[in-house]
């Protein structure tokens, strides 16, 4: 088990928050087909680099409040939110998992792309295979080791069915509607999920996800012709079956099988 101890908090707080400001580069650089390597951390407007003393996550942000040192050029609100987010997340997995080290390494790592992934849909609309496929890569591979929740064959069954079906689904609609349905990086963001899901997950996750975009798109969209991204709702389904999934379960099946 675990240990919910302070030095555990305050070492995922500083990991968590070192893998945000990584995301950040992500987020940033490879919608663009830029390098994540090289060039080093630099201002996007003017281009001088940024020194390490100016790169510590969260705190440099809030000391040049928001703004480049040398050109003073406005640095994107994202940057502060994904490393306070990113700790926030592993640090609730932390809470969640706190009995299986594996699992907390697993789902931590599983929303390390999912974080990218939300933020790279809502800014570009895009889902990117970079992301995606390493994404189910991982699954597989949590798969493989001893006392995991999902087995490999589930998961690597559950992620090609799910490809599969969706592919088919995508084509049935161009075919018919003679527009595009479902993106191709949802179906592989899906197919990823599902390698660490399993079936019966994901098929919850992917309901509730259905769920927030319709009234998304409903109540919120400010036009009905505006598309609405898939990936977020996605990844926040996940995040909130993860926590409370189980319960929900328990509650649905007392529904369906009350006590007598």
């Amino acid at each position: 088990m675990i240990s919910l101890n302070l030095f555990f908090i305050a070492a995922i707080i500083l990991l968590g928050a070192s893998f945000g400001s990584f995301i950040n580069v992500l987020i940033d650089r490879l919608p663009r087909k830029q390098s994540i390597v090289l060039p080093a951390s630099h201002c996007s407007s003017c281009g001088k680099p940024i020194p390490f003393y100016l790169n510590i996550p969260i705190l440099s942000y809030l000391i040049l409040r928001g703004r480049c040192r040398f050109c003073g050029a406005g640095i994107h609100i994202h940057h502060l939110l994904v490393e306070i987010i990113t700790p926030m997340v592993m640090l609730v997995l932390y809470w969640t998992f706190s009995s299986s080290l594996s699992q907390f390494a697993k789902y931590s790592t599983l929303f390390l792309f999912l974080i990218p992934i939300f933020f790279i849909d809502i800014y570009h609309r895009l889902i990117l295979d970079k992301l995606t496929i390493p994404l189910a890569v991982t699954g597989l591979g949590f798969a493989l080791l001893p006392n995991t929740d999902i087995s490999f064959p589930e998961a690597l069954m559950t992620g090609v069915v799910i490809l599969a079906l969706l592919l088919l689904i995508a084509w049935l609609f161009e075919k018919v509607r003679h527009k595009e349905g479902m993106g191709g990086g949802d179906i592989k963001l899906l197919a990823g999920l599902a390698t660490y899901l399993g079936a019966f997950r994901i098929s919850f996750v992917v309901f509730f996800a259905s769920v927030l975009a319709v009234l998304t798109a409903v109540f919120i969209s400010r036009s009905r012709k505006e598309g609405v991204p898939f990936g977020p709702f996605l990844v926040v389904s996940t995040f909130l079956w993860l926590l409370f999934g189980n319960s929900f379960w328990a509650w649905y099946k007392s529904i369906l099988m009350p006590a007598y």
